[in-house]
């Protein structure tokens, strides 16, 4: 499996490649491809532990909705407006992001300490196992410059679908 330092140091790279890979595969993607891709996560999350890595913790944010601020500013006691000054911002697309990175509620040991609070994005990440990737292609590619298990994912299908 790579590293999350590996994927740090080259995920500019990685990303165009897989872009594209995937761009490819959009074309005429096997019928079974989310199955397939379903399989895959399950595989490769058998083989790995997120605490050993928490990459994305450190290096991107998930999207904040609406509940999420609700239900993260109602565990800190604050307010949403002061939950979301604290620690967020509205990124070029609209979305609330985090301030900064590496995500200011990962402790030490890579544990979440908003874990049973965390945004619905969090829970979800890395996508590959809950939405379709027909409709989700855009993610995946980048994700599989973050996330050791997508790339592996990503690796996989790019052997079989040359």
């Amino acid at each position: 499996m790579i590293s999350p330092s590996e994927i740090n140091k080259n995920n500019k790279k990685f990303e165009l490649e897989n872009r594209k890979f995937f761009n490819r595969l959009k074309k005429r993607p096997p019928s079974d491809i989310d199955q397939e891709v379903q399989l895959l996560d399950e595989l490769v999350f058998s083989k790995i532990n997120c605490l050993d890595c928490a990459n994305c913790c450190k290096t991107i944010s998930p999207v904040f909705k609406e509940r999420d601020i609700t239900r993260l500013s109602t565990h800190f006691k604050m307010r949403p407006a002061e939950f979301t000054n604290q620690f967020l911002y509205l990124d070029n697309e609209g979305d609330y992001v985090l301030k900064s990175t590496p995500c200011p509620f990962l402790l030490a040991d890579n544990k979440c300490s908003v874990y049973e609070h965390r945004p619905f994005a969090c829970k979800s990440y890395p996508h590959t196992a809950t939405l379709p990737i027909r409709k989700s292609w855009e993610l995946i590619i980048k994700n599989s410059a973050v996330c050791p298990a997508v790339y592996e994912i990503t690796s996989i299908l790019k052997k079989k679908y040359k």
